[in-house]
């Protein structure tokens, strides 16, 4: 009976021997699987080696499975805590500490008239068990039109200078009657505006502290590049000062809110209340003022808009020093160079902004710039774009004599321009609105959009000038040929005599060769040409009869140009350029 005893007895020993050797050796996977990471990349997970102790092991005797030989070393307790995150990035606590005192609440209230926008009090149907109620309640209010309310908004504002002076955005503080601020420690001082500026939406305040106040610089914002970490500090919601930290996602950015658009977009969090408030970069400097989101809700979507301290410095000491910006002005209109016109002109890329008129009495009414020349340089400063020229122009100074280099007759000249000064008035605002055909009438560029009409002759340089003995064409003193219409590049040209004036409203001041009809379909319909208008230029060659035309065009197409760029004017004198493909 003893072995029939003894024998299952030792199986079940080894049996459970055998389940510690498993047991130990899952454990053992495990403890290496987690401490993986270690060797590798950090971020990148790669599975662990595989050992010996991960393989599932045979069934041993009970003496080979003896715990002590199996059970992992003390020492690979260690690596099994590199798993534990670690603390995240890098804190910005003692940035921000340093800077929350410099940063203000702005509180502004406005007195409006209660009956501003009421329409008539409704009344309750005849009947009505209240209507007695009703209608007294209403008549009431009737009663009492007349009467102000205050309407209050919030934003946020940061302080320049330790003596009181603060910048905010202007739509923070427009029509404000009163203006006040609050600062981090709980203390609140009355605010008189210094000075504002619609076109770049920013404001100066000034308050009288009992001591200096915690201040903040502007830094350079062009060393800022997208990826570059910033820090927004502002009163989103009315909340009081809030941090919130990004990125720098874009730059140059052109939202249409003014002639100067050159936003920093962030995704550092910008709300509502944010607006006027700093965006900082990890220095604790200012490069930029937190202005605009883009969000369906109103809340932050990660887009946002700040105006760069490249440009805002130069308007808060203008605003500081004189109460209102001075701004340079080139005296032009410009329009963008499209591909189209660039390959007329022989212009690798399309670059730079295209003279479309020059402004009567402005500073290059002398002939150094002309209608057709495009500028590329500005006083030393490249200019890519059209929208470029605006600003370079507007932070030079007032009177200051600058190279601009320009492409006439395709070939690059250095002009010297002497510079005006554009004034912030009614009458010589710029106007926001670009003409169907893409011109622009700027701010910077040309105050007054209708000033070409003032003009005695378009400016088409001295190719424009008659030479002597040339007949009058308003009298109709010419050949035959060029009385006879003719048909170029899917137009209907005719000689702009009195009838053809009088027939399209062509004012006196314009001259060149007018256009009668345009073929449906044509290249020259979907540039928007139609009859009335006048073409003054093609090539940068002034037209006199549509034989003219039609001489230029040909010789362009021996020369091997695609296009046709021509200098066209609206009845009432406003030039445009635009390149028609010539098949």
């Amino acid at each position: 009976m003893a072995p029939t005893i003894r024998s299952p007895f030792r199986r079940t020993l080894a049996l459970m021997a055998s389940a510690a050797i498993l047991a130990h050796a899952g454990m053992n996977g495990v403890a290496y699987a987690q401490t993986a990471p270690q060797t590798t990349t950090p971020g990148v997970t790669t599975p662990a080696p595989a050992t010996p102790e991960t393989t599932a092991p045979a069934p041993t005797p009970p003496a080979a499975a003896a715990p002590e030989t199996t059970a992992p070393a003390p020492q690979q307790a260690a690596p099994i805590q590199a798993v534990v995150p670690n603390s995240g990035p890098a804190s910005v606590a003692d940035l921000a500490e340093g800077l929350l005192d410099a940063v203000v609440n702005i509180s502004t209230s406005q007195n409006v008239k209660d009956d501003e926008g009421a329409g008539p009090a409704p009344r309750a149907p005849d009947g009505s068990p209240f209507q007695e109620f009703f209608n007294d309640f209403f008549n009431k209010q009737q009663g009492n039109k007349g009467g102000n309310h205050n309407v209050s908004s919030l934003g946020s504002g940061f302080v320049i200078d330790p003596a009181g002076y603060i910048v905010t955005n202007n739509h923070v503080i427009e029509g404000a009657d009163d203006i006040e601020i609050n600062f981090a420690n709980g203390s609140k001082l009355k605010a008189k505006l210094i000075g504002t500026d619609t076109k770049t939406d920013l404001s100066v305040l000034k308050v009288e502290p009992k001591t200096p106040l915690k201040s903040v610089k502007f830094g350079d914002s062009s060393t800022m590049r997208i990826g570059d970490w910033v820090m927004a500090i502002g009163n989103p919601f009315g909340f009081g000062g809030s941090v919130t930290v990004g990125i720098i996602s874009g730059r140059g950015r052109n939202i249409n809110a003014g002639p100067y658009d050159n936003f920093i977009q962030t995704d550092a969090a910008i709300n509502k209340g944010n607006s006027g408030g700093p965006l900082f970069n990890m220095k604790g400097e200012v490069i930029g003022i937190n202005t605009a989101i883009i969000s369906p809700s109103g809340g932050s979507i990660g887009i946002g808009f700040s105006v760069p301290s490249e440009l805002a410095s130069g308007v808060v000491d203008q605003l500081r020093e004189y109460g209102e910006t001075r701004r340079g002005w080139l005296g032009v209109r410009i329009q963008p160079v499209t591909d189209d016109i660039a390959d007329s002109l022989g212009l690798d890329t399309a670059k730079g902004a295209l003279v479309a008129g020059v402004i009567k009495g402005g500073p290059v009414d002398d002939g150094s710039i002309k209608a057709g020349d495009v500028i590329l340089k500005f006083d030393g400063k490249t200019v890519s774009e059209m929208r470029d020229l605006p600003r370079v122009v507007a932070e030079s100074t007032v009177g200051k004599e600058v190279d601009v280099v320009v492409l006439r007759d395709g070939k690059e000249q250095t002009v010297k321009v002497k510079l005006g000064r554009l004034e912030d008035s009614d009458q010589a605002a710029a106007s926001d609105d670009s003409a169907p055909d893409g011109s622009q009438d700027d701010g910077v560029i040309t105050p007054d959009p209708g000033e070409n009409n003032d003009m005695d002759q378009p400016d088409t340089g001295d190719q424009a000038q008659p030479a002597p003995g040339t007949p009058d064409q308003h009298k109709g003193q010419v050949s035959p040929d060029a009385a006879t219409p003719k048909n170029v590049l899917g137009l209907s040209l005719s000689l702009l005599s009195a009838e053809t004036r009088k027939a399209f409203g062509i004012a006196e001041s314009v001259d060149g060769v007018v256009v009668t009809e345009v073929t449906p379909g044509s290249a020259s319909a979907e540039k928007g040409l139609k009859p009335g208008d006048v073409i003054v230029e093609v090539a940068q060659e002034f037209m006199k009869s549509p034989d003219a035309v039609a001489a230029k065009v040909q010789a362009l197409k021996q020369e091997g140009r695609r296009n046709a760029q021509l200098m066209i004017a609206s009845a009432n004198g406003d030039l445009r350029f635009i390149a028609v493909p010539m098949e």
